[in-house]
């Protein structure tokens, strides 16, 4: 069932800069570029071109895993306008916003992005609904090829099939206007980064 309102998403977790702007379920406008690290040059600009500058009821915001950094301007930006507009934020999963770009997916799937030091964030997924079936971790390549979904899909896919040995990769992009795809309880993660893994960056002793 479709959500209704208007949902403004933005997904800056991941190399792409993606936002979109839905309205009873159904995609308005979107815009998705794949910026690599340059999501805070990129954003707000991207969100004012959102119809009515992207003013929305609610805002959705990716919360990770994926670059701190794009997580962190992601979630800055969607506090800044949901307190400015007094509505409310919450998040949802980059692995999650992948797994529902697939078409025709089979009965489970997983999902592998960069971890940064050689490493994979990895999540598997049911599709019929899509729901996690284990939480994410984070492997090398030859230790995340333990799962055994046939499928897996993202930008860090052919690392791990290739690992593996068998099976089938498909680099699929995190794109804000795919959120129309998601369960509700898919979109009401508190809006706070999931990291999985500690920052690179300590303060000092």
């Amino acid at each position: 069932m479709a959500r209704p309102g208007r949902e403004l998403v933005i997904e800056t977790a991941t190399a792409a800069c993606s936002v979109a702007l839905i309205e009873d379920g159904v995609v308005i406008a979107a815009l998705h570029e794949t910026v690599g690290r340059g999501h805070a040059e990129r954003l707000i600009p991207m969100i004012a071109e959102l119809p009515g500058a992207g003013r929305a009821d609610v805002i959705r915001v990716d919360c990770g895993p994926g670059s701190f950094t794009g997580i962190r301007v992601g979630l800055a930006a969607a506090r800044a306008l949901g307190l400015g507009w007094g509505v409310p934020v919450s998040g949802f999963s980059s692995l999650s916003l992948i797994a529902a770009a697939v078409a025709d997916p089979p009965a489970t799937l997983a999902v592998a992005i960069g971890g940064g030091h050689g490493e994979l964030f990895v999540q598997r997924f049911r599709t019929a609904p899509l729901q996690p079936i284990e939480p994410v971790f984070s492997a090398r390549p030859e230790a995340a090829a333990r799962i055994g979904e046939a499928l897996v899909v993202g930008g860090g896919a052919d690392a791990l099939v290739s690992a593996r040995g068998s099976g089938e990769a498909r680099d699929v992009e995190a794109n804000a206007a795919n959120i129309a795809r998601l369960q509700d309880e898919l979109v009401a993660l508190p809006p706070h980064p999931i990291y999985v893994r500690a920052p690179d960056a300590r303060p000092p002793d």
